[in-house]
């Protein structure tokens, strides 16, 4: 019998963050969970919308990421909108808060996502886009969709 294949089952996107954002580094890290929160994430309803990270003492924590409450749990139930630790090396992490001192940068969460068993999350580098950025962006989009659509025409 072959040993089980990882596979990445995403739970929540941020979407809107490759939108508002410029995206200069991404970094895969675990996320330190209770119980009732992983159960509750295999529903598929937490949002990472709202949230960002932030290093504190030497640590990085998740800040606002919504994940309700499970709903078979008890008493013992989590905090829906607690602050979460994230799990990294402490050289990426230094190299990090180094670049987040900078004006204007921020880390962004970006995926939220199973490997296997783990939960993990995307966490985006980021500088906010300026209005005219983003309207490029969204030419940028429309024009490629629009080439891609006269090239089937024209293989029609």
């Amino acid at each position: 019998m072959s040993a089980p294949k990882d596979t990445h089952r995403r739970i929540a996107d941020n979407r809107k963050a490759r939108h508002e954002y410029e995206i200069l580094e991404e970094l895969e890290c675990g996320i330190e969970l209770c119980g009732t929160e992983v159960k509750a994430l295999r529903t598929g309803e937490a949002s990472i919308a709202e949230a960002f990270a932030m290093i504190r003492r030497g640590e990085l924590f998740l800040v606002n990421c919504h994940i309700p409450e499970y709903r078979q749990g008890n008493v013992h139930n989590h905090e829906p909108r607690r602050e979460r630790k994230l799990l990294v090396h402490r050289k990426e992490l230094a190299g990090w808060e180094a670049k987040v001192k900078e004006k204007g940068i921020t880390m962004v969460p970006l995926a939220l996502y199973f490997v296997g068993q783990r939960v993990k999350l995307r966490l985006g580098l980021c500088r906010g886009k300026k209005l005219f950025d983003k309207r490029a962006s969204v030419r940028e989009r429309e024009d490629k969709r629009e080439m891609a659509r006269a090239l089937q025409r024209r293989r029609e």
